[in-house]
């Protein structure tokens, strides 16, 4: 029998999960489908560079918790989706374009065919995710910025030591928090520089 498929709707990450990560993530839990949502259409890509805040979080707690259900409904190993993966851009640009490519498949517009697909590609995605994680080497309870290498003329990198990380949901929404607060400073300083420019408030 298929596990029913996850809300795709906002959440709070400190109640989606039921594993060693977490503890009260709810598989049996059923996602909005675009009919409930109002959508006049499936999703377009995302693209994480020119999310503005809000946007941001919202993705954030979306593609949580579906990350959370895909894990359970395929047992997906850590070496494929890593607790921390939110700390890797490779790996958040992977999951988030799975993310979406699935939301489409699921869409009422969508042909019958389309989940044929989803799981062709995400047979193909599994790949690169396990070559993602392996490259940046997060692990089940330790993780360390992906490694970086210096190019001819540029500054060399700082030494990389794997950190412990105790609680994930814990870490992902500090780590969310950090991201959205980057995000919303960038913001203020834009519209900061449209003023002194212009003298507008736009």
């Amino acid at each position: 029998m298929v596990d029913e498929l996850p809300d795709t709707g906002e959440v709070d990450p400190g109640e989606v999960a039921e594993d060693e990560f977490d503890e009260s993530y709810d598989p049996d839990t059923e996602p909005s489908t675009a009919e409930d949502e109002g959508m006049a259409g499936p999703p377009g890509p995302v693209n994480w560079n020119l999310l503005t805040a809000d946007a941001a979080e919202e993705e954030w707690l979306a593609l949580n918790e579906w990350v959370h259900w895909l894990r359970h409904t395929y047992g997906l190993p850590v070496a494929v989706c890593p607790p921390f993966w939110h700390r890797h851009p490779a790996l958040v640009w992977e999951l988030s374009a799975l993310h979406i490519h699935w939301l489409c498949a699921i869409h009422p517009e969508a042909k019958g065919s389309a989940m044929l697909v989803w799981h062709r590609d995400f047979t193909e995605a599994q790949e690169r995710l396990r070559h993602w994680t392996a490259a940046c080497g997060t692990r089940l309870t330790t993780d360390r910025p992906t490694r970086r290498i210096a190019w001819p003329g540029e500054r060399d990198t700082d030494p990389i030591d794997d950190i412990v990380i105790p609680n994930r949901e814990e870490d992902f929404v500090e780590y969310m928090h950090a991201d959205v607060e980057a995000r919303r400073r960038a913001e203020d300083q834009f519209i900061a520089g449209l003023v002194l420019s212009t003298g507008e408030v736009p």
